[in-house]
């Protein structure tokens, strides 16, 4: 990789910096939907492939842990990590239902799913909104430019980008503000 391509990609994370930061309502809405769930006695399911699946660990982590500074524990379960659940659901049913089955078992009214796809169109993650849906859990989605679940969920949160370095870049950028604004109240 040359100098050159290295700035290129600089400046492409400044310029989605700068699409993110018109996007703050958003990231505070998806704060304050997380709040509300834990002050009702809810608790989030997190979920994605790939890249996005150690994104759903790392927002897990950041609430059952800590962010910044002690605090409660705060309920958050990564539907990624089970790798017996995972590959019991992909054997005997299909890999499109690892997330749906789970939020099946785990998923309450109260809950929040937050789904997350570079793309927007993940299957699985798709039939787990669907499922979260039926549930009448919430469902807030990290995304890409668009997709599918931009039209199934209750918030969605975009990074303008096509690039799936960049778009978990900045999926991990606004997970950890999401994370800090929530541990700001607790």
């Amino acid at each position: 990789m040359k100098k050159e391509e290295i700035i290129e990609i600089i400046n492409k994370n400044r310029a989605n910096l700068d699409c993110l930061e018109k996007n703050t309502d958003y990231i505070l809405k998806a704060s304050d939907m997380i709040l509300n769930c834990f002050k009702n006695g809810g608790k989030i399911l997190i979920c994605g492939n790939g890249g996005s699946a150690a994104e759903s660990q790392h927002m897990s982590a950041e609430l059952v842990g800590r962010f910044q500074k002690n605090r409660q524990a705060l309920p958050a379960i990564a539907l990624t990590t089970d790798t017996s659940i995972i590959t019991s659901i992909s054997n005997d049913y299909s890999f499109e239902e690892i997330f749906s089955r789970q939020v099946s078992a785990l998923g309450k009214e109260n809950d929040i799913l937050f789904a997350i796809s570079t793309s927007g169109n993940s299957k699985n993650v798709i039939k787990a909104i669907e499922e979260a849906r039926e549930k009448k859990m919430k469902v807030i989605s990290l995304i890409g430019q668009s997709g599918k679940m931009k039209e199934l969920s209750d918030l969605v949160l975009t990074v303008d980008d096509t690039v799936t370095a960049r778009i978990q870049e900045m999926h991990l950028l606004i997970i950890h503000l999401i994370c800090q604004i929530v541990e700001e109240k607790y």
